[in-house]
């Protein structure tokens, strides 16, 4: 009988905790995480400066490598204003970036994948946002 009562204890306390421990609500594993202070933040600027150079180079690149003057659509960087990461195999980077293309400012949003480990960065997708403030063209990358 003793034994009765003290499974029933054990199993009640279990059950709260885990009632308890269930409502936590903090970053999961592979989730998305805000990254903090985004305008001062070197390496989140310095992924956005890469997304808009690696866009350029594709775009280029799909054009015939015409290098002319005139007014080509390639994009200026201007500053990431967001982030996100998240741990996958590296570290995946949202990323929301402002910059000038044919004179007017735009927001455009890209996905880097960094894999430290091994020194690479790779641009996943890069396109205007979906805001409606980033214009209707459509990179030749993957959408969100």
């Amino acid at each position: 009988m003793a034994s009765s009562v003290l499974f029933l204890i054990t199993l009640t306390a279990l059950s709260l905790l885990a009632a308890v421990s269930g409502g936590y609500v903090g970053p999961r594993v592979g989730g998305r995480t805000a990254v903090p202070d985004v305008r001062s933040n070197q390496e989140v600027q310095d992924l956005g400066r890469y997304s808009v150079e690696e866009y350029n180079r594709m775009q280029r690149r799909q054009r015939g490598g015409g290098g002319g003057g005139g007014d080509n659509g390639e994009i200026v960087f201007g500053e990431v204003v967001g982030a996100e990461r998240q741990v996958v195999a590296g570290i995946k980077y949202y990323l929301k970036i402002e910059g000038m293309q044919r004179g007017a400012r735009k927001v455009f949003e890209s996905v880097v994948v960094v894999r430290p480990w091994v020194r690479s960065k790779e641009l996943v997708t890069f396109g205007p946002s979906r805001g409606g403030d980033g214009g209707s063209s459509k990179s030749g990358l993957s959408g969100f």
